[in-house]
């Protein structure tokens, strides 16, 4: 990829500025090294009032990547994507909880808006490329390749999952060599004025994380009941109650308000009954997963392989056994059991560093009932 094209132009880039350090160093290093960069950040209409930390979505961000953008010297546009946003993954995150499952919003946010309406809007402004603060590698050779970023502890490929040919052929990642630190250091050095602005790590629609209170508030929007119903052992004994079943997650322990004498979790989310059957943590262990709504960054798994999979962002990655069911489906096969699969989550298949593609959760085969 180089910063010139062949007539001796710059190769412009379109670099989505959320106003944090992680994007805006990315668009400091693309500048240094000879690209004509666009900031563009997405604007969601969120409100920030009483806010205590950082977003990288709200006022303060797109405030913030003005600033760094003056001072790169760059263009910078902001773009609304609320509609988007509510139609493509806030609906859909009530929608999974109301079903009783656990989803992922920021994998919906890179598929439909970042890397599909962002990408579609770099490509009609002329720009070769569109580059994100993310933490992830692409290299080539035949195919395009994801991989992980350099530093294992900000390796973001989990959440990209989802990138095909045609848009990892268009999509540039400046950060996947460096580590965190070293993107603080080159913040200060490019005198960026977010060099010491703390990272956001929630979602960003959710003000200071409490997903619960955001439910609460949109689903007495759109009219829907909560709830409450028995909480069960795997006997079918009465232990409790619960608020309503948006409120919970498998795996979950604490807020279930039940003392047994020892740590007890939730292991089971039944919709049709309003129930939640809790167990111990041995309980919540599953054998393998079923996984649909598939996509892979290159060709599709077509026979069974075995590959290293990941459950969930913050998950070590298990080597499994894959077996193709159809076109749409698959099982994998754990190698050893893993806790608390969560329907609606992503499950990400690597070989090595190199991300193959994934899928989300559909169910979980318990360990219990298969050993």
């Amino acid at each position: 990829m180089k910063a010139l094209s062949r007539k001796g132009m710059k190769t412009s880039v379109v670099v989505a500025m959320s106003g944090g350090v992680d994007s805006s160093v990315a668009a400091a290093l693309l500048k240094e090294r000879g690209y004509e960069v666009i900031g563009i950040t997405m604007c969601f209409g969120l409100k920030e009032a009483g806010k205590k930390k950082p977003s990288c979505c709200g006022l303060e961000g797109i405030e913030d990547a003005r600033r760094v953008a003056h001072k790169l010297g760059i263009k910078h546009y902001l773009l609304n994507f609320h509609r988007a946003l509510e139609e493509k993954v806030i609906s859909n995150f009530l929608e999974e909880y109301i079903a009783g499952r656990t989803p992922n919003p920021c994998v919906r946010c890179n598929q439909y808006l970042k890397f599909d309406r962002l990408l579609k809007k770099t490509r009609g402004l002329g720009a070769a490329y569109l580059a994100t603060g993310h933490y992830a590698r692409i290299s080539s050779g035949r195919n395009y390749l994801l991989n992980k970023a350099k530093d294992t502890n900000k390796d973001q490929s989990y959440f990209l999952y989802r990138l095909n040919q045609e848009q990892l052929g268009h999509i540039l990642f400046p950060l996947g060599n460096y580590t965190k630190k070293e993107v603080r250091k080159l913040a200060r050095r490019f005198g960026l004025p977010v060099s010491e602005k703390l990272g956001s790590q929630e979602i960003c629609f959710i003000p200071d994380d409490d997903y619960r209170g955001f439910l609460r508030k949109r689903l007495a929007q759109m009219k829907k009941t909560l709830k409450p119903g028995p909480i069960l052992d795997t006997k079918g004994d009465i232990l409790g109650e619960h608020k309503g079943i948006p409120f919970y997650t498998i795996g979950q322990r604490q807020g279930l308000g039940i003392a047994r004498g020892y740590p007890i979790y939730i292991i089971r989310i039944d919709v049709k009954t309003n129930s939640i059957i809790v167990g111990k943590r041995e309980e919540a262990l599953c054998a393998g997963i079923i996984a649909g709504s598939l996509s892979f960054t290159g060709a599709p798994i077509k026979r069974p392989v075995v590959l290293r999979v990941k459950i969930r962002y913050n998950h070590s990655e298990v080597p499994s056994r894959i077996i193709p069911l159809d076109k749409e489906r698959l099982k994998v096969i754990f190698s050893k059991p893993q806790f608390a699969a969560c329907p609606g989550q992503a499950a990400v298949f690597y070989h090595r560093q190199r991300v193959v593609g994934g899928g989300v959760i559909e169910e979980a085969i318990n360990y219990a009932k298969n050993n």
